[in-house]
């Protein structure tokens, strides 16, 4: 008996050896199948995200050549350069830190002419502004430019960290001040501005109560760099609903006139929409009898 339970102890010790390790081996082949799982998840991740990069790509060129060719005064641009000039302004920076002045390679790499006499600039009448322009061609809105005509109606943004390009779970419009899609408005506001010259037009609301508004776009950054020694005169086109709303005395207005050049020519004009959008209807109608 005592030779019998002597040789049965080590072999009891060796099954429960045996019964350990496999349970190792177990537990080690599970973490490398979830490490493997985990690399596949996070390669998939990565991958749903490049179509967003070409994608942008893609339809950035398309729009570039597709305004090249029916602009031939453009025709020195190259698309992929300003591709290459406007990725680098965002990507891998955080999309809420992104000034204006990070956009300075792309405006420097867009080869646009000047427009004199036909600049036309616009707050909070974007619809009609643009479906005017779209009709005719006696004047021309910042997004009837190479660079607004391209990035028009498009959102986009980098990551810290990433070389990636993204065009979903951007930061919006008033979420943050140096947002990418803001800054880049904000910084061709600004070249559109520096190149107006000649007689200027500006296509302002009179249906809200101030027309010139402190905080828009054309305040803060376009009328601030008008030139009297480029511009004779500025022009505010003042779109009302049927001779009702705000009018050409209006404060705002007043402000307007004190905020340009005195050596500059400002006037004003409350214009019914229906005359402008009559004016829509009939493209053979000339440019000056709109307003």
């Amino acid at each position: 008996m005592e030779h019998e339970e002597s040789h049965r102890f080590p072999r009891k010790k060796r099954r429960t050896r045996l019964c350990l390790i496999m349970g190792l081996c177990a537990v080690l082949s599970l973490v490398v199948i979830f490490a493997i799982y985990l690399g596949v998840v996070h390669s998939h991740v990565l991958s749903s995200s490049s179509p967003s990069s070409e994608s942008l790509k893609k339809t950035i060129i398309d729009k570039c050549e597709a305004f090249i060719q029916n602009n031939k005064s453009s025709s020195a641009n190259n698309c992929q350069k300003i591709w290459s000039a406007f990725e680098q302004a965002f990507v891998g920076r955080d999309p809420c830190n992104v000034p204006m002045e990070a956009y300075d390679p792309l405006i420097h790499t867009v080869v646009q002419d000047p427009v004199c006499n036909r600049m036309l600039f616009w707050s909070k009448t974007k619809k009609i502004v643009h479906d005017f322009t779209e009709k005719r061609d006696c004047f021309l809105t910042l997004e009837d430019t190479l660079v607004g005509f391209i990035m028009n109606g498009l959102t986009w943004c980098g990551k810290e960290e990433s070389n990636e390009t993204f065009t979903t779970g951007c930061p919006g419009w008033t979420d943050c001040v140096n947002n990418t899609v803001r800054s880049f408005w904000n910084r061709a506001s600004a070249a559109f501005a520096d190149a107006a010259c000649g007689d200027v037009t500006a296509m302002l609301n009179g249906s809200i109560a101030t027309p010139f508004s402190p905080t828009s776009i054309f305040a803060t950054i376009e009328v601030k760099r008008f030139k009297a020694a480029k511009m004779k005169s500025l022009s505010v086109v003042l779109v009302t609903k049927e001779n009702k709303g705000t009018t050409c005395d209006d404060p705002s207005l007043q402000d307007l006139q004190k905020e340009i050049d005195p050596k500059l020519k400002y006037n004003c004009k409350a214009v019914p929409e229906s005359k402008i959008q009559d004016c829509i209807s009939h493209p053979d109608t000339a440019c000056g009898a709109c307003w």
